[in-house]
């Protein structure tokens, strides 16, 4: 996809999304309807959704895709590394990235977002995995970031 229709497709989304949620303020409906969205409006997302911090743990919420692992060890994978650090991590081959957790085998790169809730705590990431090397960028990381903060606005 190139950029410029990458980027308008986000732009929409985005604006559906923002529709979308004046019906409702809840943050796990409001996960699963951007899980949704997203899964269904890119062909090179293959795995689209949410890990929950709970208590210390990060666990599977709101997902599309293969089955997901339901609990991430603590402080190991791609996941474990974006609340860590932060910020969103890009990890263009999963092979090449220490520590990674493969819940499926056939993916090849993801992109991780922190989500952060009123207060700038990070309470969950959206965790999107494709099969094909190299799928995200810093436009994804854009528009993603600004997806993930309309759950808590």
């Amino acid at each position: 996809m190139n950029v410029e229709k990458k980027k308008n497709r986000y732009q929409r989304i985005y604006q559906q999304l923002e529709e979308l949620f004046y019906k409702t303020t809840d943050p796990l409906a409001r996960m699963s309807t951007i899980t949704a969205v997203l899964h269904h409006k890119f062909d090179y997302y293959f795995w689209t959704g949410f890990y929950r911090l709970v208590n210390d743990e990060l666990i599977v919420c709101c997902y599309q895709g293969s089955v997901a692992c339901l609990v991430l060890p603590e402080h190991s994978g791609v996941c474990w590394a974006a609340i860590d650090e932060g910020k969103t991590v890009i990890v263009p081959d999963v092979n090449e990235f220490p520590g990674h957790i493969a819940c499926d085998n056939r993916s090849k790169s993801e992109i991780v977002v922190p989500v952060k809730n009123k207060t700038g705590n990070i309470v969950a990431v959206l965790d999107v995995d494709s099969k094909t090397l190299g799928s995200f960028d810093e436009i994804d990381a854009k528009y993603l970031k600004q997806i993930v903060e309309l759950i808590y606005s």
